[in-house]
């Protein structure tokens, strides 16, 4: 995957397009509320905190090491939140989607799943990738939902994997999908989509 070129991902519903630095602004508006930073590593209480999230995702890309997306909502126009490829394997041809979050008026409205369905296309379809890892706190319940609903296959729980922006130890549940489980994901969860 070659991070210097630009990928926009889009469907009637939602665009995915790189991360700007002008989007500092537009993020303030959804960001800037505690119960998406609850099972998240990291947490954004003040607009210096979304500024340096933000420069870190830029600095992550341009290190080859996440490429990080803007998600807009096609109906208002406006930025709903932000996902990402990441910890990516060409040589083992697989990547993990993470680092996801919405704004509050955008959870549960369909918009995830259909940031999601461009992201897997775009993993198994273009890049030819066998294999999608995805993962989140073992306490996030909703989240664990999700990927199941997503068709993902849960793996195991990694124990005391990760240190908590509050200092807890969190165990981090992973998931997966195969290229060789898409089709069948594609046509059975992601119908309606395409």
């Amino acid at each position: 995957m070659n991070f210097s070129n630009d990928i926009t991902l889009q469907n009637d519903r939602v665009l995915l397009r790189p991360l700007l630095p002008s989007d500092a602004k537009g993020l303030q508006a959804v960001a800037l509320d505690e119960d998406i930073w609850r099972y998240m590593v990291l947490r954004i209480n003040s607009v210096a905190e979304l500024e340096q999230w933000l420069s870190t995702a830029l600095q992550a890309r341009e290190q080859q090491q996440r490429y990080t997306f803007a998600i807009l909502d096609k109906q208002t126009g406006n930025l709903a939140g932000s996902t990402a490829f990441g910890n990516i394997s060409a040589l083992d041809k697989r990547l993990e989607i993470g680092w996801t979050w919405l704004g509050h008026n955008y959870r549960g409205s369909g918009l995830n799943r259909q940031c999601k369905f461009l992201l897997l296309s775009y993993a198994f379809e273009v890049l030819q990738y066998e294999r999608v890892e995805l993962k989140t706190d073992v306490l996030n319940a909703r989240s664990r939902r999700a990927m199941l609903k997503l068709g993902a296959t849960e793996e195991g729980v990694l124990r005391s994997h990760t240190l908590m922006h509050d200092g807890r130890r969190r165990d981090t549940v992973y998931y997966s999908l195969l290229r060789k489980e898409w089709e069948q994901v594609k046509q059975t969860v992601f119908a309606d989509l395409f």
